[in-house]
């Protein structure tokens, strides 16, 4: 009976605490709108089933303890090695020719990163936390998970796990959070501002495209390059046309392992002790201002940029919108409110991908200026 008794006080179900069971409950909502509501399922529900896993008492299956759960996120994340792979699959599966069509849309993309900004000087100046974790927090405003999680495994490690859930959680939401500002920022005849075709882009283009800029922007931020540089080296593997075979691993099977890895590592940072604070709470706000603020500032640009062009060749400043890295949700939404406003008459899905797409370069970039400037 001794045995017994010794046996279940040293189980889990003797050990849990009411912050595992609140973790459990937290792990279940994302779990829930990964499936119900389809909100980055492939990304919530490893986060998910790893925050279950980190709450287990005594099972050491945090990313903090000693168990495989800590195997991966100090071989995978804190290495930087998982983000930068599925920035090589997200490079595989982009279509830069958008952007190069309209080259003048890549400064949307860097008017977009406004809120990263915004909502790192005022969690550091207004709200108490480090430079470290208010650069960790501002990112989250590029609507980028990977490019977060880069960030903050390496500049505020302890916040990864509600950094990337406000990521994640942001870019789902892309839906809801982005028409209300365009409405807000915009008139009815701008938002039917009909676009242009875009000029044509050779093959010689989009080859030169990645080269170039992976050159370029590693040497002008080196910090940046382990992002940028596997993003362009997927862009290169899609458009040679000779790697057919390294192109449907890296887009297809291998983004898909890492993103496995990579989602339940993130989860097991999810600790009660780690998860359940104040700042928690901070960083989900500060998030959605950071979000909120990097549409705005797309949109903006683009009105700015309107007061420059001749008429007829004004471009529709609901795309600036689309700046931020959500790929490509934010250019379909973008789409659809402006065809909704115009019944149709106005669908500008292709000028939308053009700032989409530069959104993915400016939020590495920024992240690289971060980290060049914070790192020790």
């Amino acid at each position: 009976m001794d045995a017994f008794v010794e046996l279940i006080q040293q189980s889990g179900f003797a050990n849990l605490s009411f912050g595992n069971w609140v973790m459990f409950l937290v792990a279940g909502v994302l779990i829930y709108l990964a499936i119900t509501k389809q909100y980055e399922p492939l990304l919530l529900i490893p986060i998910g089933f790893g925050t279950i896993l980190a709450n287990l008492p005594l099972a050491e299956m945090g990313s903090y303890g000693h168990g495989i759960m800590n195997l991966i996120y100090e071989s995978g994340i804190k290495t930087e090695l998982l983000p930068p792979i599925i920035f090589l699959g997200v490079g595989v599966l982009t279509d830069f020719r958008p952007l190069l069509g309209r080259p003048l849309t890549f400064l949307l993309g860097a008017a977009a990163q406004l809120g990263i900004f915004v909502a790192a000087i005022g969690a550091f100046y207004f709200l108490g936390f480090t430079i470290e974790e208010a650069a960790s927090i501002g990112i989250i405003g590029g609507a980028d998970g990977p490019t977060s999680i880069f960030l903050a495994s390496q500049l505020a490690p302890h916040l990864l796990g509600p950094i990337a859930v406000a990521a994640y959680s942001y870019m789902s939401l892309v839906p809801i959070i982005q028409p209300p500002i365009m409405r807000m920022l915009t008139s009815k005849k701008e938002r039917e501002i009909d676009m242009p075709q875009a000029i044509h882009v050779s093959k010689t283009a989009v080859i030169l495209f990645p080269l170039v800029t992976g050159i370029v922007a590693s040497l002008a931020i080196p910090s940046a390059a382990p992002l940028i540089g596997l993003l362009m080296f997927g862009n290169l593997l899609r458009e040679s046309g000779v790697t057919e075979r390294l192109r449907k691993t890296a887009g297809g099977a291998l983004i898909d392992i890492v993103t496995i890895f990579l989602g339940l590592a993130v989860g097991a940072t999810m600790g009660a002790a780690y998860f359940l604070t104040y700042k928690t709470l901070l960083i989900l706000v500060l998030g959605a201002v950071a979000f909120s603020f990097s549409t705005a500032g797309g949109v903006i640009f683009a009105k700015i940029i309107n007061l420059f062009l001749a008429e007829g060749k004004k471009i529709n400043p609901c795309i600036g919108a689309a700046g931020v890295s959500a790929v490509p949700m934010a250019a379909r939404v973008v789409q659809k409110f402006v065809s909704d406003n115009t019944d149709g008459r106005v669908n500008p899905l292709m000028p939308a991908m053009g700032p989409n797409v530069a959104g993915v370069i400016g939020s590495a970039v920024a992240a690289g200026v971060f980290l060049a400037l914070l790192m020790k």
